[in-house]
């Protein structure tokens, strides 16, 4: 019976192993893919990131007055 717990709690370790590995890879990738792209905008359009920044908390007011903006001229 202890046998079975210990295969089975190896076979879980392993499992949890592999998808923390892939979560942390997945973030690295994205962090790396977002710091490039604000690298880029900053050297090619002098984009700031501080007004980068403000346009993403002003994103979601943003898309309510355009639904709200589309759903009048109804």
């Amino acid at each position: 019976m202890d046998l079975v717990i210990l295969i089975g709690a190896i076979i879980i370790t392993y499992l949890l192993f592999n998808w923390l590995v892939k979560v942390i890879k997945a973030s690295f990738t994205t962090a790396i893919s977002i710091a490039l792209l604000v690298l880029f905008l900053q050297l090619f359009f002098g984009v700031e990131p501080q007004k980068l920044w403000q346009q993403l908390i002003d994103l979601p007011d943003t898309w309510r007055s355009l639904v709200s903006n589309f759903r009048s001229s109804f």
